[in-house]
């Protein structure tokens, strides 16, 4: 049966709503690391950006552990006590998640020079724990009441770190202080414009709803870790090898492609409960035909915002660029973001289909490849190739993923049909070659 390929136009209204917020945090993180990027030396800069390296790892465990269930299970509960019973058991998961990200971020920045690390741990978790807060109110369809939290959190963030900067000779630790008070300034604006109190709970009912759905959320747990390990093992093994001054020449140039990581949470914001609830109803076709539309969107809209970075590049000078050939990184950070742009929406069809094992196995794999490749280029070759390691990774996650989906999807639209992936037969075929032997 054909499927009639329209544009949806209503999630274009929602995505425009929801941009904006996520410019407005963009802009400012952009701004934000521009600055301190003419204001630091190597190390200090090299450090800021491990730390927000640290936030991005935390974000990626609320969202696999706590955001993208909840909002699935929110999106498919038939009633607003199933929606509010949810959001409980989840809440709970990500304010633990937040709490153990803070620790490990002190930890691990006060390992690689940072004097104390606790003012990066606190920045971690306030923004790990509002992006968990921003996801479930999306699904429960308050997309402006997010959009105004972020504004307010945009604001907060210029005045206070604006007052650091300002009022202090080396600003790295007052700038974390500074962006952990305006997350959690931005978490206040949001429970009380939505008229929703926070509500946590450690009683036994939530555990064991939590529990319930762990077999499922394991493998999103241990696709979380390999995710960051695949996404972060460039920044961690370059600091970790070569040290933090090391790392700024590359965090220079991946901080001008920040916004397409915003622009694409906001993609997954929008289009992940829309797409649940219609899997839910049985519309496949209208799930795959919406997430090949989206794909080629973000891939063009990569690609494009590529090569707009490039004319800018050769503009920026700074001490902690050492001297590195921007323009040779950013050909390889463009290699790096456009596979990633072109695989959200893939990983998402998966994602809201409950193949989480098959997201962990793809991760899996992007790592094992990823972490070969980078620690084999840093052996022989300067830091700046290590990104070549990177995007071979980005593009085994790209492949597999449409492979994949594109399998999930035809077996689910013919299902007198249906086949094994070259994964299920290699699983299936195993234990008999074992027996035999």
């Amino acid at each position: 049966m054909a499927v009639k390929l329209s544009f949806p136009s209503h999630l274009v209204r929602r995505l425009v709503l929801m941009i904006g917020g996520e410019a407005m945090q963009s802009g400012f993180h952009f701004a934000l690391n521009i600055m301190l990027l003419h204001m630091l030396s190597a190390q200090g800069y090299g450090l800021f950006a491990i730390g927000m390296v640290m936030g991005g790892v935390g974000l990626s465990y609320i969202r696999s552990l706590t955001a993208v269930p909840a909002s699935i299970w929110m999106s498919k509960s038939t009633n607003s006590a199933g929606v509010d019973t949810y959001d409980v058991a989840f809440g709970t998961a990500a304010l633990i998640v937040a709490l153990l990200m803070a620790v490990g971020t002190a930890v691990l920045m006060h390992v690689l020079g940072d004097p104390s690390g606790i003012a990066a741990g606190c920045f971690v978790g306030a923004w790990s724990l509002r992006s968990h807060m921003r996801t479930a109110f999306f699904a429960r369809r308050q997309q402006v009441v997010v959009s105004i939290s972020d504004g307010a959190f945009t604001v907060a963030g210029c005045v206070l770190t604006g007052l650091s900067v300002w009022l202090v000779q080396d600003p790295l630790q007052t700038v974390f202080y500074a962006l952990a008070a305006a997350n959690v300034f931005g978490i206040f604006v949001l429970v009380r414009l939505a008229r929703r109190s926070l509500r946590i709970s450690f009683r036994m009912p939530t555990r064991r709803r939590y529990v319930r759905l762990w077999p499922q959320l394991r493998w999103s747990a241990f696709s979380a870790t390999t995710t960051n390990i695949q996404g972060q093992c460039l920044a961690l093994l370059v600091a970790g090898i070569a040290g933090p001054a090391a790392y700024a020449p590359l965090a220079a140039v991946l901080v001008l492609f920040a916004p397409l990581r915003i622009i694409s949470l906001a993609f997954v914001n929008m289009t992940q409960p829309d797409l649940a609830r219609l899997m839910r109803n049985n519309e496949t076709g209208r799930v795959w035909t919406q997430a090949k539309i989206w794909a080629l969107v973000m891939g063009l809209g990569g690609l494009a915002y590529g090569c707009a970075i490039m004319f800018v590049l050769p503009m920026i000078r700074s001490q902690a660029l050492q001297d590195a050939s921007t323009w040779f990184i950013g050909l390889f950070v463009i290699a790096n973001f456009v596979p990633i742009m072109l695989y959200i929406m893939p990983r998402i069809v998966l994602e809201i289909l409950g193949d989480f094992r098959i997201v962990a196995f793809i991760t899996t794999g992007g790592a094992v490849v990823g972490l070969a490749l980078i620690a084999a280029l840093l052996a022989i070759a300067s830091p700046p190739w290590a990104l070549l390691g990177s995007a071979v990774s980005e593009m085994f996650v790209l492949v597999a993923s449409w492979y994949f989906a594109h399998h999930r999807m035809w077996n689910i639209e013919h299902p007198d049909e249906a086949r094994d992936s070259r994964l299920g037969v290699w699983r299936r075929t195993l234990p008999f070659a074992t027996a035999k032997r």
